[in-house]
């Protein structure tokens, strides 16, 4: 995921909105490796979003996760995957000043060459808005 700027850090004001890129399995079904994600930053987290946050042992690293509760001391966080580890259950609770932003829209790139057919249907689904999904917060909560 890129990086946010030095200026940024410096105490600038984030923009409103930014691009992160899905890396790795953590968030299956939901994202997949290579999707982009179109990022809302400095609003209100609720259960059941996609957020971004700063990684709390290694807070250069950018991570995907749902935010599935509140918790004393911030948000416990969880990929949607349970078998890719690297949220809440290694790390606990996350800070609230490590979550970024919310995930509005997933875009997932073209895939090389492809067939008419195949185009129309890759633009039907390239782009989808991420609401929030309290059914899997509350199956992910019960882990």
């Amino acid at each position: 995921m890129p990086e946010l700027s030095q200026e940024t850090e410096r105490g600038r004001a984030l923009p409103p909105f930014g691009l992160a890129e899905v890396t790795g399995p953590s968030m299956v079904p939901t994202l997949h490796h290579g999707d982009r994600l179109l990022l809302r930053y400095g609003v209100p987290v609720r259960p059941g979003r996609i957020v971004v946050l700063r990684h709390p042992f290694q807070q250069d690293l950018l991570v995907v996760k749902r935010a599935v509760e509140r918790r004393e001391g911030g948000w416990w966080v969880l990929g949607d995957n349970p078998y890719a580890g690297g949220d809440s259950t290694d790390y606990g609770v996350v800070p609230e000043e490590l979550i970024l932003g919310r995930a509005v829209l997933r875009y997932r790139p073209p895939a090389g060459r492809r067939s008419p057919l195949a185009l129309v249907r890759w633009v039907l689904s390239a782009a989808r808005p991420l609401l929030s999904d309290r059914s899997a917060a509350r199956r992910l909560r019960a882990r």
